[in-house]
Formats: structure tokens, sequence, C-alpha cells
């Protein structure tokens, strides 16, 4: 399963790539491959397998379009296509690079990975119909940023990209999706409410590995967190929060309390 996961990471074509995932997660849930987690694999050059457009620029190079013309629709399809290209790279590192972990690890990782090229196939197909492909549009490329910086350390990796970049999916799903809504777009809508209802579970996943490897190194979870937060430069969270998909995701209430207090922080006006 895990040799693989980084043979499917390597593809560089987006649909075979989303098809291969699918394929292989649902020949590992048939017991047809075998997972060896205790094998280390050596890590090939040319990761992640990609293809060469969209040409990646800064994230501050990109620039926003209303979500009331057809074009800002499909700017918009787009840059949700490259989070779940990139969220399907994310979840087959995570399958390949860290050896050692319970089974369970790498079959829920591939699940993730499954979901993901499946969320990805439903906006290509959606960005079809406004006349375009994955490609056509700049995107950025902070998730798999991320994804190097966590590269040699897999308490830091379930730190970092569920609870952190795909917990913020979860905060910004409501409102892009109201704002399609209010356009008259009830097809991407609805795709956002596949992907809601999906990356809720996706975090979970993150959230249960995380706190098994501080349990397993004796370590208080929110204090491992800030450390980790910290010393790998994550982003800083900004609200305002969906604490009801927080909290079904498995965060806790003291977490939850921070968020809140983050957020009214965020919202009181400035000191004169």
């Amino acid at each position: 399963m895990r040799s693989e996961a980084l043979a499917v990471l390597r593809e560089r074509d987006p649909v075979t790539k989303a098809a291969a995932t699918r394929d292989l997660f649902a020949r590992a849930g048939e017991g047809l491959v075998k997972c060896e987690p205790g094998r280390s694999l050596d890590e090939p050059a040319g990761l992640p397998g990609r293809p060469e457009r969209p040409e990646l620029v800064d994230p501050r190079g990109l620039g926003r379009r209303s979500m009331q013309s057809p074009q800002g629709r499909a700017v918009l399809l787009h840059a949700l296509a490259h989070i779940e290209f990139n969220a399907i790279n994310l979840a087959l590192d995570a399958v390949w690079r860290f050896a050692g972990m319970p089974s369970a690890f790498y079959l829920d990782w591939l699940k993730v990975a499954s979901e993901e090229a499946h969320h990805f196939s439903l906006l290509t197909a959606r960005l079809a119909d406004f006349g375009h492909a994955y490609g056509d549009f700049p995107a950025h490329d902070g998730l798999w940023d991320m994804c190097e910086r966590t590269r040699g350390d897999v308490l830091a990796r379930m730190a970092l990209v569920p609870r952190t970049l795909e917990a913020r999916g979860l905060d910004a799903s409501p409102p892009i999706r109201a704002r399609l809504q209010q356009a008259g777009d009830h097809e991407s809508a609805a795709i956002l409410d596949v992907i809601l209802r999906d990356e809720i579970g996706h975090v979970l996943i993150g959230n249960h590995w995380f706190r098994y490897l501080c349990d397993q190194a004796v370590l208080d979870p929110h204090e491992t967190y800030a450390r980790l937060a910290a010393q790998y430069h994550a982003p800083r969270l900004r609200g305002p929060f969906n604490f009801e998909a927080r909290r079904d995701a498995g965060f806790d209430e003291a977490e939850l309390a921070a968020l809140a207090g983050l957020e009214a922080g965020q919202a009181a006006p400035a000191d004169e």
C-alpha cells in the first residue's frame, strides 16, 4: 500500500492521479494490497508529481473576483480544485512517508486521499461547465510548503496539516457556499456541501492521530500544538470560526474556548 501510494504521488497527470488514488483505496479496503508499516522507503526526486500548469505564484499575486460573474466563479472553482489536488498529495505523502505507525493510520490517510480525489473530480467537472480546465488560472503552493516543512516529523504533520490548514477550510466553506448560493450557483454550492461533510471527517482523523502520538510520547496536546505551531511557523488562526464543524471534527472544548477568545479579540475595536 505504501509503495503504491508513493507511485501515485509521483503521477503528474491530475485526472490519472485522482483515478489511481480511488482505485488504490478500493483495493486496500478489499485487502488486495499489503500495508507494510515497518518498511522504510527512499524518497525519490520530484515530489509531488504535478502538471506543468497551473503556474504557481505568490499568494499575494492572486486577485479576487466577484462571484456574481461566471468568470469569477470559475476562478473560485479553480482555486478550490487546486486545494483538493494538493490535498490528494498531502494525504498520499502521509501514507508513504511515515513508517512504524499502526496499520489503521495508513488506511485512514488513504481514505482521505480518495475522498480528496473525489472532490477534485467534482470541482473540475463543474469547472468544465464554465468552459475551463484545471491549470487555466495561476495558483499558490502554500499547502505543499507545510508538507515539506513537516517531512521529518509525523507529530508536526498531524498538528499542522489537518488540524491547522485543513481545519481552516471548515471555517471558510460556509461563507463561500453562501456567496455561491446568493449568486444562484446552486450546483457549485452543493459541491461545497459534500466537501465540508468529508473535511470534517478528515480533520477528525488528524485530531485522532495527533492525540494518539501525544499519548504515546506522554505529551500534553495543547502545549505541544502551541510549540509546533511556533516552531514550524504555522499561519496565524483568524476567525470567524465554524465552531460546530470544529467540534464535530474532534477539537475539544478548551481548544474551542481559546478560538472563541481569539475571535472576540479580533472583533474588538482597537484602543484609541
